[in-house]
């Protein structure tokens, strides 16, 4: 690869790096390419050979936090006994979502760039989702009805998630140290729901 190349590359993934920590530090709102390139100290140009747009480089960030969360399940989640699945699942759902806040939130506070013009971010969204349409199908044994128990199992564990992470769950005693435990009831609660379906 020629030294171009090599310069072309490393200023696309410092754009990258450069956009996600001034989300981290500002919000999600104040992502320009403009400041992006002030902060590298490139001309303001110079961005937008890699991303046309402030939509651009937002869903190429969203892209990789959708596959490191995919990746992060796929690695934790071993079982074969369907229960034991689905519990694992839960379980690495829910630790991500405490080690990984920010990722975290963009993935799942964020409004996203059009996904019609953005398929490759749309593709890594779906991985992680599959997981768990896949899990609950063998849980039951068959194909139908797996996109409302995995809408309801995501919203179960979304919602546990959220609260961990609020002032108010700290408040109300729900410390770091909870999360085992509440997990665990709340996927016994979702097990019981599921099995219970006819």
């Amino acid at each position: 690869m020629s030294l171009k190349k090599d310069t072309l590359r490393d200023l696309r993934e410092e754009c990258v790096e450069q956009a996600l920590a001034i989300i981290a530090d500002a919000g999600i709102d104040s992502l320009s390419l403009r400041d992006v390139a002030r902060r590298l100290g490139v001309s303001h140009q110079a961005p937008y050979k890699h991303f046309p747009s402030r939509e651009h480089i937002l869903a190429e960030i969203l892209r990789r936090a959708y596959s490191d969360f995919a990746g992060y399940l796929e690695k934790r989640v071993r079982a074969k006994h369907p229960r034991i699945r689905m519990r694992q699942l839960g379980a690495a759902y829910l630790s991500y979502a405490q080690e990984n806040p920010l990722h975290y939130q963009l993935m799942f506070a964020t409004p996203l760039p059009d996904p019609d013009a953005h398929k490759a971010m749309m593709a890594e969204a779906s991985r992680a989702f599959r997981m768990l349409e896949d899990s609950i199908a063998a849980l039951h044994g068959r194909a139908s009805g797996r996109l409302d128990d995995a809408l309801f199992v995501w919203a179960t564990m979304h919602g546990l998630a959220s609260i961990m992470k609020t002032r108010l769950g700290a408040a109300m005693g729900l410390s770091d140290a909870a999360i085992p435990r509440v997990s665990r009831h709340a996927l016994g609660m979702i097990g019981k729901a599921l099995e219970g379906e006819e």
